[in-house]
């Protein structure tokens, strides 16, 4: 059996990371200059994401990366959940539920007292996902061809949560 374990993001994981955005966004049909599709954050996740007040997760089962999830600041309060991606071999495991949770864990040990995130129409699995963690929308917008749901979560609920 495969053990499934989450770890904080090294400079070696750059190619396994950049392959799985591009596998899991052509699952939904997503493609370069689209107006959705952007990836010029990986080579630069250190400098983007873990320097400054933000995380960049990935999940390996078998010794391959299979998952990931980055926290982004955007100011004192908010951070955002981005590249949130499960294989497709992956999917339907829960691992993408347990991504979601260490990166709420994360952002609350940060000091973040809010998250907001997006994906689009045709990523149902990722729009239940939210909701089951109590995300809600606040907006939609056409970009690219695609409809775009921006959410936000309140986290302070998880920080009373969380052990003390």
């Amino acid at each position: 059996m495969n053990r499934f374990r989450i770890r904080r993001y090294r400079w070696s994981d750059l190619e396994a990371v950049c392959a799985l955005h591009q596998i899991c966004l052509a699952q939904v049909g997503l493609a370069p200059g689209d107006g959705v599709w952007y990836d010029d954050d990986f080579p630069k996740i250190n400098e983007v994401y873990l320097a400054d007040r933000g995380e960049f997760l990935v999940g390996e089962a078998g010794g391959r990366v299979v998952s990931m999830g980055g926290l982004r600041r955007v100011d004192d309060e908010t951070a955002e959940m981005c590249r949130l991606r499960v294989h497709p071999e992956h999917q339907r495991r829960g691992y993408g539920a347990r991504m979601v949770a260490a990166l709420e864990g994360r952002a609350v040990e940060l000091g973040y007292t809010r998250l907001r995130g997006d994906t689009t129409l045709n990523q149902p699995a990722a729009i239940e996902l939210y909701r089951k963690y109590g995300w809600r929308e606040i907006r939609r917008e056409e970009r690219g061809g695609c409809v775009v749901l921006y959410g936000e979560k309140d986290l302070t609920g998880v920080m009373s949560a969380l052990p003390q």
